[in-house]
């Protein structure tokens, strides 16, 4: 009884370890025969009879055939990329640009772009052809050009990169140049040219300044020379009346009352009855008119 029930227990536990190996068995060729894609992805399969499939695989869970197919995952979302270039100017300036691009690969042509270059496209084509065509661009403009032309020359950059990129399948879907200097040597001489252009403005202006001032100083002249000759005919007609004319001025500066000093020697106080006409009017100072033309050109002063 005891040898029978030995037995018995023996043949169970073979059976459950031959259970459990196929369970894992079973378990490991469907594991082997499934795989998943992840959504922004595609997969390219490698069949050792075929080669490279025609047919791309998308989102989901997918089976194939164990250790005949193989898939290789692309991820199909547009990536940025980034590097830098030194290029030489058409005028033999070394310029340092830093190029973005916006980048994913032609989802028809994946299968292309797995045999001929690999998952690792992108990082195989974007610097070489980026580079060429930033010196290609960069060698068409002087120094400065980069500057005030500098969406014309992104256009060009851009259109450049995108044919470029059209021949490897892989699409371009922005192209920016982010970042742009110049050496150091470059950098001082136009820092040199702007104080120098800033000086000859300065001195333009102080020239402009100087031929005002001698304009002014000749119309001054002018003035004071015909307020001279005026006084001077005034003085020789009235006499000592603008001398106590300039001493009011020097010692009030007050134009009214030189004005009433003028008046005085223009109309005087009355006289004898010998000054007056037949018609009883009194007759007109000699030189009132001198005065008062003196008198208004000294108010207008």
């Amino acid at each position: 009884m005891a040898s029978g029930g030995n037995q018995a227990a023996v043949s169970l536990l073979t059976n459950l370890a031959k259970a459990a190996f196929g369970l894992g068995a079973a378990a490991t060729a469907v594991s082997a025969s499934i795989y998943n894609v992840d959504g922004g992805q595609r997969a390219v399969i490698f069949d050792r009879f075929r080669g490279v499939l025609e047919e791309t695989s998308g989102e989901g869970t997918h089976f194939l055939i164990p250790g005949l197919q193989k898939p290789y995952i692309f991820d199909i979302r547009t990536r940025p990329h980034t590097f830098a270039s030194n290029s030489g100017t058409k005028d033999l300036q070394m310029v340092n640009l830093t190029l973005r691009l916006l980048s994913r690969p032609d989802v028809d042509k994946l299968p292309t772009i797995f045999k001929s270059l690999g998952t690792e496209y992108d990082e195989k084509v974007l610097p070489s052809i980026g580079n060429e065509v930033l010196k290609a661009v960069v060698a068409q403009f002087n120094a400065d050009q980069l500057l005030t032309e500098r969406p014309h020359v992104s256009a060009l950059v851009r259109d450049s990169l995108v044919r470029r990129a059209r021949d490897f399948n892989i699409v371009l879907d922005d192209v920016a140049i982010t970042h742009l200097s110049y050496g150091v040597e470059f950098s001082n001489a136009v820092e040199k040219k702007q104080v120098a252009q800033q000086e000859a403005e300065r001195s333009k202006f102080l020239v402009a300044k100087a031929e005002q001032e001698r304009r002014a100083a000749v119309i001054r002249a002018e003035g004071e020379s015909e307020a001279a000759r005026l006084i001077s005919e005034a003085t020789a007609a009235v006499g000592t009346g603008i001398l106590e004319l300039r001493r009011i001025e020097g010692r009030q500066g007050d134009r009214r009352d030189a004005l009433e000093v003028v008046q005085r020697h223009v109309h005087p106080a009355p006289e004898p009855d010998a000054s007056r006409n037949a018609r009883g009017r009194r007759r007109p100072v000699k030189s009132s008119i001198a005065l008062s033309l003196y008198a208004r050109f000294y108010m207008m002063v």
